[in-house]
């Protein structure tokens, strides 16, 4: 039936949960009143607030998973509850002083920054790890004897400068994310803010708390996990065979990256992932120019079919109005907004994509209708950002509205044949019914007319005439008149209106003017100075960048576009395009920024080139898994590229150092290679496997939100196995060769 509706409009800056919040309780306060008359209460149909706390929700359920999984690795690699208490206590240290940074700068915890602690929980404590890792294993060593102290001093000295180092080239990699624009930078900006920050929290507390922390709580009395030695067992003829093979080896990491990279063009493109907000959106367009009272006879046609689909809370319509904006419409356009129960009480259809492809089927045949599905925010972002509400626009420019309308008209033929496309609609241009009035001005003037009389009639008798005004208290209202509906209902009625002339006699509106209605534009749309015809269209089953392709193919070879006509696309497709490039020049830029700091650190290009070598391992790994995944390559699987630098980084970094500590103390290459490998396997392994672990909770979460953060755990992880390997296993190969002749220096970043 037909209800009253209000739409509630936040404040720029405001925060949405307190607004709602705000709104829900002075709801409540209305409805217990008594103001409202019996049987009328006030009601929601759609909360932004619902799809809020279910994605805080995912992402803290997440945070709280991969804390467990780290503890559970720490146990399982270090053997040391000790060890590991001091470790896990650097995690709420670092998210403390987070947040008291973010508190201070005003700065609210939303999806992306929460999720940005989620994705980072291994990177935090990585400094953390190394320490404690080399402190326990000094103490071991010495046992009982010497100094305790100037044990630790000594041991957490050894590996304070790589990992420090490395901890700051993590942060460092992504502040250039913060220059994302669009509505990616407003994203992904939080998320990069946030882990930087806590990276650098954790930072000082490895320089100043972790130290103290060991000295307090680690023994002596510790033995290596059976875990680790039986990875041990391995690792040691491997590493033989590969320093015995380098040759073969380095071939291999060649094969794999050039495996990795020819697998790229076969990967599918987004802009951003869908996110589940639990919610739908449905635009239903009918033919231009339709009565009010057939607009809602297939309104009320389309909610009922709608309605038997058990998913659905709710649903609501607003003819003349479109889903959740304020902006209005004609009557040829209704907008449907419904709140959808919990996945798991799904009986219909297993997923949201098939789902709106049985409410699709559902209105299919209801004749003069285009529906298009989306959600709420979803299609209300797409239309702010793209100016249109489907996933992509083909837009048709030029100067002639005949030509742009057969064009486009064509382009929509060839779209139809395209798989994977769903909703498409073109623009309605032609079809709007128009009352035209064509005053004879030969014949008026016999009778001493002019052309404002005539028209003052029709003003009047069709739209109304202001006459007066009445006060009603301290309102002041007009008061307009004009003729019942069956007077100006049709041509024909207002043909047979009595004009009065200057002479005192009335003659028939239909013998001084021609009163005809005529097929006219709905709208003349304009971009850029240019007139312009719209081809909207989602994506259903397949990625935006692979159904673009083909249809802009498909578009060149069968669509010929006269002179001064062209075509552009927007939508996702335009954002992801624009994300794109700016990503491909911060990508570089992150890569150099790394390397300058590598180049500071050791103070020679040989070993910076050599730890370099790590970043084609790890970006191997991130496309592997990606394409292994079925995930497609977006602006957030982009992210986790960059952020890849600098995780694999670091246990190069260490692995590096420790062997030209070993070779500044004067041992042969093949000696200090092994040696090297052999201390640094352990920390190597932890800092990898907790980043990893820490992240599986993002890449299995099914939660509104994690679709956003899935593919940025599922890069960062497939980077970290193959960068891993890469560590352990090629990098010792490549050193020797690296080195050359040279004799390190006693202290690292000195000239050699």
């Amino acid at each position: 039936g037909e209800t009253v509706g209000g739409i509630v409009m936040m404040l720029r800056g405001e925060n949405s949960r307190e607004v709602v919040a705000r709104l829900e309780a002075r709801v409540h306060e209305i409805n217990e009143s008594g103001v409202l008359p019996d049987g009328i209460t006030l009601a929601p149909f759609y909360r932004r607030s619902l799809v809020v706390e279910a994605s805080m929700r995912t992402v803290l359920e997440a945070l709280a998973a991969g804390s467990v999984l780290v503890l559970a690795v720490l146990l399982l690699l270090l053997r040391s509850a000790r060890g590991a208490f001091v470790v896990i206590l650097a995690l709420p240290l670092s998210i403390l002083l987070t947040f008291t940074v973010l508190r201070v700068a005003g700065i609210d915890a939303n999806l992306m920054s929460l999720g940005g602690l989620a994705i980072s929980i291994g990177m935090i404590i990585d400094a953390t790890i190394i320490q404690v890792e080399n402190v326990q294993r000094r103490l071991a060593e010495n046992g009982h004897a010497g100094d305790r102290l100037a044990i630790v001093r000594a041991a957490a000295m050894e590996v304070r400068r790589p990992s420090i180092l490395g901890e700051l080239i993590i942060a460092l990699t992504f502040v250039p994310i913060v220059t994302l624009q669009g509505l990616e930078g407003k994203m992904f900006s939080p998320l990069a803010f946030t882990v930087a920050l806590a990276l650098l929290s954790s930072l000082l507390l490895s320089i100043f708390v972790i130290p103290v922390l060991c000295l307090a709580f680690l023994r002596p009395d510790h033995k290596e996990s059976p875990v680790l030695h039986a990875i041990r067992r391995v690792y040691r003829p491997a590493l033989g065979w590969t320093l015995g093979h380098r040759a073969v080896v380095i071939a291999m990491g060649g094969v794999l990256v050039a495996g990795a990279m020819a697998l790229v063009p076969r990967l599918g493109t987004e802009f951003l992932p869908i996110m589940d907000e639990g919610a739908f959106d449905m635009d239903v367009q009918l033919l231009p120019g339709i009565s009010l009272d057939k607009a809602l006879e297939t309104t009320l046609e389309v909610q009922a079919r709608l309605s038997r689909f058990p998913e659905l809370v709710t649903v609501v319509s607003r003819t003349g109005q479109t889903g959740v904006a304020p902006e209005a419409r004609g009557v040829d356009k209704t907008g449907f907004v419904g709140d959808l129960k919990p996945r798991a009480e799904w009986t219909s259809a297993g997923s949201r994509d098939e789902l709106m492809e049985k409410m699709r089927e559902a209105v299919s045949d209801i004749p003069g209708m285009n529906a298009s599905f989306s959600q709420p925010i979803q299609c209300r972002i797409d239309e702010l950002v793209a100016g249109t509400r489907a996933q992509v626009i083909v837009k048709v420019s030029g100067e002639d509205l005949s030509v742009l309308k057969r064009k486009a008209s064509e382009i929509a033929t060839v779209l139809s044949g395209i798989e994977g496309l769903a909703d498409l609609a073109e623009e309605k241009v032609a079809g709007q019914p128009y009352l035209t009035v064509t005053v004879d001005r030969a014949r008026i003037a016999r009778h001493g007319l002019n052309v404002a009389d005539v028209l003052g009639l029709i003003e009047t008798a069709v739209g109304g005439k202001s006459i007066s005004q009445v006060y009603l208290e301290n309102r002041v209202a007009d008061v307009a008149i004009r003729l019942p509906d069956d007077h100006r209902r049709s041509p024909e009625a207002l043909r047979a209106l009595l004009v009065q002339t200057p002479a005192g006699g009335r003659l028939p509106l239909g013998e001084l003017a021609a009163v005809e209605v005529q097929e006219g534009p709905v709208q003349v749309s304009r971009e850029d100075g240019e007139r312009r015809i719209g081809i909207e269209l989602n994506v259903a089953g397949r990625d935006i960048g692979s159904v673009v392709r083909e249809a802009q193919a498909a578009i060149r070879q069968r669509v010929a576009l006269p002179p001064g006509y062209y075509l552009t696309w927007g939508g996702q497709f335009e954002n992801q395009q624009a994300a794109m490039r700016r990503l491909s020049l911060i990508a570089p830029a992150v890569a150099a920024l790394i390397f300058l700091l590598l180049l500071a650190t050791f103070g020679g290009l040989r070993p910076a080139l050599l730890v370099i070598f790590n970043l084609p391992f790890a970006l191997a790994g991130g496309v592997f898994a990606l394409w292994l995944s079925g995930l497609y390559l977006s602006v957030p699987a982009s992210v986790g590229f960059i952020v890849l630098f600098g995780v694999a980084v670091l246990n190069g970094l260490v692995l590096v150092s420790s062997i030209m500590q070993l070779r500044a103390e004067g041992r042969p290459t093949p000696e200090a290679v092994e040696a090297g490998c052999e201390s640094r396997l352990r920390p190597v392994l932890m800092t990898a496997a907790i980043a990893i672990f820490s992240l599986l909770p993002m890449v299995v979460a099914t939660g509104p939100g994690a679709e956003v953060q899935r593919p940025l755990a599922v890069v960062v992880i497939g980077g970290l196995i193959t960068s891993t390997l890469l560590t352990l296993l090629v990098l010792p190969a490549l050193y020797g060769w690296f080195e050359g002749e040279r004799v390190p220096a006693v202290e690292l970043g000195m000239e050699r």
